[in-house]
């Protein structure tokens, strides 16, 4: 049994995420972990709400809540959205949580004591009307290279240019409007980057050269030989060697909301009232999180530590993420050099799986701007599972892509609905109108029926090997092949014409369609939970066991064992329905 570690990027506090933001990271990241625990695996999946920074305070301020009230308040709304979605955490934590605080503490002294900590003296704009230094994002201005009214201090969303705050006409604070600014000077802290730009490209590229696929298999010999994503690989190298390499980050800031900075449990002389950068502090809520989840069940340090400390047990984890492009220079970078840095045996993260854009009807889905379709109202229109089925097998691995509503109704149509809906319900139904509601007895497999079973053996191995490899889209594709596979089988039979002639016969092909429908619950369980577990309760079972022998598994319900025909499984979507939709979220949500 192996023991997999899944982490997923952890959503920002600040609202209810979208779909993008939902396809991105952790969708993915449970799909894996269903899988894993699927094939028998020990699996300890964790994420976590990210709460610090100014977004989350201005967040609090509109909302008029203070702002530590406000991030406990939209914890638990994610948390219930997420175990609406059937996303399957061991733990949903808290960056904010004590653990967090004190391991991000310890990670800073440790890095101070290793020399790869510096102080340094910068420019800053001081609003005094918000009485508060301004982090560059939230200083507005006009672009002196195009004129864009609302350009932020580090960019202009119009032009892209990169910006200083000084370079704005007319700055203003984002906060309050305010053109009462000053540059004044701070202090702040910064990680020694530069200084482990070796030590990581060497640890970057010991993991490609680790990567070795087995062609001639079509499959991996070792998981641990995945190759990287070229998507995750490429944005690091980037970011080591273009332009001047790989720079110092701040790892501080001006703010009142964060984790105080602190040497382990010792003062920082000059960094009073300053807190951590939220860059920082969240991945290290990866870690943290583990020791929430030991907390929360009663577990001991030791029960969290084998998962994370190399020299308590966790050197044989194979430790995966998932996320977005945009957090991939943060994972393959800072915080492995927070991690290598330190000089602890922390386990390092052997795969990073990671995704690219996906679109919305012609734009970009956006949290701050309301653009697109978020979890809630998904939730408000479908089941969870119509949801996940599109995401899973549209997911943007290769390449952005792009949400639609027609595409989306096609897919569940065709493929839900038409696909594996129409194959549960026709065999049950006629199962019931002539053997009643019990697997019929009699006869023996033919060549149909031999031809069916090495099919799917094939197909099913050949999913293995695409869900160990995270390919996601690869995987839905074949998941549907097999669905598929069964439908084509059951026309060929025809088992409602084989008993007029030949009653035992067709009871042949009606206990191996009914057997199907369990193997199509267990296969499926990773993309579609809910609707496995509703054919699983129709086939009047709760064996979930993986079909290594799908000879085996197709004989897993026996002649005599009772079922019930269950509801429609998928419904389809209309015309109607999809105007309707289409027109309800043009806009954008306020």
């Amino acid at each position: 049994m192996a023991r997999i570690l899944i982490t997923s990027a952890i959503p920002y506090i600040n609202g209810i995420k979208h779909l993008g933001n939902l396809i991105g990271s952790q969708l993915p990241a449970d799909l894996y972990a269903r899988y894993q625990r699927g094939r028998g695996n020990e699996v300890m999946f964790l994420c976590a709400t990210d709460e610090h920074g100014t977004p989350a305070e201005l967040a609090a301020a509109k909302a008029g809540k203070p702002v530590a009230d406000y991030c406990a308040e939209m914890h638990g709304v994610q948390a219930d959205i997420a175990q609406r979605f059937g996303l399957s955490f061991d733990h949903f934590g808290r960056s904010s949580s004590a653990q967090n605080k004190a391991l991000t503490q310890h990670f800073a002294g440790k890095l101070e004591d290793a020399g790869l900590i510096r102080e340094v003296s910068e420019k800053q704009v001081y609003s005094h009307a918000d009485g508060r230094f301004l982090p560059d994002r939230y200083i507005e201005g006009t672009c002196p290279n195009c004129g864009y009214d609302r350009a932020r201090g580090d960019q202009c969303e119009n032009c892209t240019k990169q910006l200083d705050p000084t370079d704005l006409i007319e700055p203003r604070s984002a906060i309050s409007g305010s053109t009462d600014l000053e540059v004044r000077e701070t202090k702040h802290l910064y990680l020694r980057q530069s200084a482990m730009k070796n030590q990581l490209g060497e640890w970057i590229s010991d993991i490609e050269e680790r990567s070795v696929y087995n062609k001639l298999a079509d499959n991996y010999s070792d998981p641990k030989e995945i190759p990287w994503p070229l998507l995750t690989t490429s944005i690091a190298k980037k970011w080591l060697y273009d332009g001047d390499g790989l720079q110092d980050r701040g790892i501080t800031r001006d703010l009142d909301w964060g984790v105080p900075v602190r040497k382990g449990d010792q003062d920082w002389p000059g960094m009073e009232g300053k807190v951590f950068y939220v860059w920082f502090d969240a991945p290290i809520e990866y870690i943290a999180c583990a020791g929430e989840w030991a907390e929360a069940n009663g577990k001991t340090d030791a029960d969290w530590q084998r998962w994370w400390r190399t020299d308590k047990g966790a050197d044989d984890v194979r430790y995966v993420q998932f996320m977005g492009k945009d957090n991939v220079p943060f994972h393959t970078l800072s915080f492995p050099a927070t991690i290598l840095g330190s000089g602890e045996p922390w386990k390092l993260v052997d795969y990073i799986k990671s995704f690219n854009y996906l679109n919305y009807d012609g734009g970009q889905f956006s949290t701050s701007q309301g653009r697109g379709v978020f979890m809630d109202q998904a939730l408000d229109i479908l089941p969870a599972d119509y949801w996940r089925w599109w995401l899973l097998s549209h997911a943007p691995e290769s390449s952005d892509s792009e949400f639609t509503w027609e595409n989306f109704q096609q897919s569940v149509n065709k493929d839900l609905a038409d696909v594996l809906g129409n194959f549960v319900s026709r065999i049950t139904k006629f199962c019931r109108s002539k053997f009643g509601e019990a697997v019929p007895q009699g006869g023996t497999y033919g060549d149909r029926e031999q031809a069916l079973i090495e099919e799917l053996t094939r197909r099913v191995r050949a999913y293995e090997g695409f869900m160990e490899a995270m390919e996601v889209r690869k995987s839905a594709q074949e998941l549907r092949a097999i669905w598929v596979a069964g439908n084509e089988y059951l026309q060929s039979a025809a088992p409602w014409s084989t008993f007029k002639e030949d009653p035992e016969q067709a009871a042949v092909q009606v206990r191996l369609g009914l057997n199907l429908i369990r193997l199509y619950a267990v296969l499926s369980a990773p993309f579609i939970p809910e609707t496995s577990a509703r054919m699983l309760s129709a086939m009047n079972t709760l064996d979930t066991a993986w079909p290594d022998d799908v000879a085996a598994a197709l004989s897993a319900l026996p002649a005599g064992h009772d079922f019930a025909v269950p509801d429609v499984l998928f419904a389809k979507i209309t015309d109607e329905q999809r105007e309707d939709w289409q027109d309800r979220f043009a806009g954008v949500r306020t």
